[in-house]
């Protein structure tokens, strides 16, 4: 069964999951925006009360308020961060882009990718199984995250609660985004919860006939 906890984390009030499998405690960070040392700090102290091993660092795309934390948590557990191949462009630009965002740019660190992410494939912490979907749009390789056996989706900034992610900024396109969602997410079952990269929870149906950007 998957278990998840929530981080809200960074001045962009991102949104940080740590999920594992309630029999093995494999777990997984998804999106590890943690930039303060406290952040840090809460994140390490829940791992480590709840005896996880972390398995797994993804990102649903490399925008640097998902990322903050990824250097950091490359360190303290010895795994370095996967995210879509197309998104690796942004690692070489986080530093200018927090100071275009009014942070320091000694604030943030560049890292290292251990690996890409492609559509379908899986990503496996102990029985649970979490299926790559990919949503270019945000950003050219933002992915979904879709665990079908306990109706979960973590939908990054692709799809929020009667919005979308943003596509202004360099690579997003939003003709891909609708396209995504409209072809990718919307066949998902009504009832799928959707856990989302900034602010609350939503539900595939509610989204299907409450999105302003999706209903017609």
């Amino acid at each position: 069964m998957l278990e998840i906890k929530q981080f809200t984390v960074n001045p962009f009030q991102e949104n940080t999951y740590i999920v594992w499998d309630s029999g093995s405690r494999d777990a997984a960070i998804i999106d590890c925006g943690a930039l303060f040392p406290e952040e840090e700090r809460s994140i390490d102290a829940f791992v480590t009360e709840k005896s996880l091993n972390i398995r797994h660092i993804v990102n649903t795309h490399l925008h640097l308020d998902h990322s903050f934390g990824n250097a950091w948590a490359s360190t303290r557990f010895g795994i370095k961060p996967v995210a879509a191949q197309a998104d690796e462009f942004l690692i070489a630009h986080i530093r200018q882009h927090a100071v275009a965002f009014g942070l320091p740019a000694d604030m943030v660190h560049e890292f290292r990718l251990g690996g890409y992410i492609s559509d379908n494939d899986v990503i496996t912490i102990g029985d649970t199984k979490m299926k790559v979907i990919a949503t270019p749009g945000h950003t050219p390789g933002s992915v979904c995250l879709y665990c079908e056996a306990d109706g979960v989706l973590f939908a990054g900034d692709t799809l929020f609660e009667e919005s979308i992610g943003r596509t202004d900024l360099p690579g997003g396109s939003h003709t891909d985004l609708i396209r995504s969602i409209q072809e990718r997410l919307m066949p998902l079952p009504d009832e799928t919860k959707v856990l989302c990269g900034h602010g609350p929870a939503t539900t595939i149906g509610h989204e299907r006939h409450y999105n302003p950007f999706i209903v017609k």
